[in-house]
């Protein structure tokens, strides 16, 4: 029976097995070299400042947003699938978020990167691509919401 579902999709089931390691093999190369370039006080900052290119050309400013986010999505979808295939799965997902535009993206960033392991296995391709250790602000309670209470 089950011998008979995977004759009738075997197509489907290589194409899936492909995908998945090409995405796996494609993670290997590219996350390390993107969190390699991402500068060490990045967490530290409150709010990134547009750059001046930007800011002049609109049209362009639209296009750049529009890719960088559809980029990050397909992280973030990429990320996902790898908590349950091979990969790097929170790792990819901090470097979608990280391009995604909306509220309250500073905050899901550090609190991310502040796990324990995220930011060891971050810190150690850091270290072997000899740059910096990244500076990430430490989890206050008022950080955390618990604001005046």
């Amino acid at each position: 029976m089950i011998l008979e579902w995977v004759r009738i999709h075997e197509i489907a089931l290589w194409w899936i097995g492909t995908l998945s390691m090409a995405t796996f093999v494609g993670t290997l190369i590219i996350i390390p070299i993107l969190v390699v370039r991402i500068p060490a006080d990045y967490f530290k900052h409150e709010k990134q400042k547009p750059d001046h290119f930007y800011r002049r050309y609109s049209f362009m400013r639209i296009l750049v947003l529009v890719l960088k986010n559809l980029l990050g999505l397909i992280f973030i979808i990429a990320g996902l699938a790898m908590l349950l295939l091979p990969g790097q799965g929170i790792i990819t997902i901090l470097i979608g978020i990280m391009m995604l535009n909306f509220p309250g993206k500073l905050a899901m960033e550090q609190r991310i990167v502040q796990q324990p392991t995220v930011l060891r296995a971050i810190n150690w391709m850091r270290t072997k691509a000899n740059r910096p250790v990244l500076e990430v602000p430490k989890l206050s309670l008022i950080e955390r919401g618990d604001k005046g209470k």
